[in-house]
């Protein structure tokens, strides 16, 4: 108790302190490159977009289904009948299809370590709408009073206060397990250095290339002339349509370059650097954004696996685990009701490996002829055809053997 003791002591959460929170989270702070990096700014780096994009839309793109386990125990079937089913496979509000919703939902948790929605049920505590909600209008707090966590979202402007229950809060890594850690957040100086770079091939181009020199004058240049040179570099002397007017002199000045190509600066092998670092922090094989350097034909459908495996699976986790404990009820968890993407076409691999892993499946009778067939979006076989499961001639039960062992001695 002295933890919640601790909290109640502690002044309340006001209108004043929450704009506060939001001003900070919008502005973001400037970086050590001189960038301003928040969750909005960081999307117009190409590789940080690319990387919440893929995840997103490959998470928006799974099938999730409800599942009941069958009355003797042994499996479980779909439950397309449950009142769930449809807001997670179809639309889970008027304004928007599930694809849209989880995608939308993805990016805030990619981006902002965070994903919220508004959970509506009707009077039988069945879940009827979800609905997103920006990730910068939530903070979840502990109720001083009850010690439970609440969420008070910012309405334009007044401040609404939702229990737990009634917010779907997906968080990511974080250090209290209540709020997670904005991936951006925490890795914007790496962010604000291929921004600055970025910004920097930009201006590079726009200026036409001319990035530095030094005109040259055996004495004083006179006004009329300095103001004509100063005049004509601003107006006409820049850009990349004006880089091959030549540069007209007087009164015998010298133009001297300074150079400075971007291999010295190491400009190329920094953006490289910076790309990767960034994959690495979304966890995104860097061929999933089209830098194929060490992509082969060998390996990339190996990184693609790696990518489910390791990338997105600890996101469906998530998913999963928390619709569980948010959108079903006490009664149908107990009932044994689950929620479960389907990642087997992201695994499935080439045709033809797929179609060797499913022919031995079905020598060895772990699946028949429409479990086949379904798999590949066939429809079933009428009749024993096929439901039947076939095994290898030479394969019997070892109890058959035993037996037959005995009728020989």
């Amino acid at each position: 108790m002295g933890f919640l003791s601790d909290l109640v002591d502690k002044s309340a959460y006001s209108m004043a302190d929450f704009n506060q929170d939001i001003r900070s989270l919008l502005r973001g702070h400037s970086t050590k490159s001189g960038q301003k990096v928040n969750e909005e700014t960081a999307l117009r780096y190409i590789t940080v977009f690319s990387c919440a994009r893929v995840l997103a839309e490959t998470l928006g793109s799974l099938p999730f289904f409800v599942f009941r386990p069958r009355e003797n125990g042994k499996g479980s079937d779909k439950a397309t009948d449950h009142p769930l089913y449809g807001l997670l496979h179809d639309a889970p509000n008027d304004e928007m299809t599930s694809q849209t919703w989880r995608e939308t939902s993805m990016g805030h948790l990619v981006l902002s370590g965070n994903t919220y929605s508004i959970i509506t049920m009707d009077g039988k505590g069945q879940v009827t709408d979800l609905y997103p909600v920006p990730w910068n209008t939530v903070e979840p707090r502990r109720n001083h009073s009850t010690g439970k966590i609440e969420y008070q979202i910012n309405d334009r402007g007044k401040i609404d206060v939702f229990p737990a229950e009634k917010v779907f809060h997906i968080p990511a890594f974080g250090f209290d397990g209540i709020k997670g850690y904005s991936p951006i957040r925490m890795a914007a100086e790496a962010i604000g250095l291929g921004m600055a770079a970025t910004e920097f091939s930009a201006r590079f181009y726009g200026q036409g290339m001319n990035i530095g020199g030094v005109l040259e004058h055996p004495q004083a240049l006179s006004d009329q002339a300095y103001t004509r040179l100063q005049n004509w570099l601003e107006e006409k002397g820049s850009g990349l349509a004006h880089s091959w007017k030549p540069l007209i002199l007087e009164e015998g000045m010298k133009f001297n370059r300074i150079p400075m190509p971007l291999t010295d600066a190491q400009f190329i092998e920094t953006r490289k650097f910076t790309r990767d670092e960034i994959c690495g922090l979304f966890r995104v094989p860097p061929h999933m954004i089209a830098n194929l350097e060490r992509a082969t034909f060998s390996n990339i459908e190996h990184l693609s696996i790696d990518f489910v495996q390791h990338s997105l699976l600890p996101y469906v986790t998530r998913w999963e685990q928390t619709i569980n404990w948010k959108l079903f009820s006490k009664k149908e968890r107990a009932a044994g009701y689950y929620v479960k993407a389907n990642v087997d076409g992201l695994l499935r691999g080439d045709y033809k490996s797929r179609q060797e892993g499913l022919a031995i499946q079905r020598q060895n009778g772990v699946i028949n002829a429409n479990e086949w067939r379904d798999k590949e979006d066939y429809n079933p076989i009428d009749g024993a055809e096929g439901t039947a499961y076939l095994v290898n001639g030479n394969m019997i039960p070892t109890t058959i053997a035993v037996s037959k062992g005995g009728e020989k001695g």
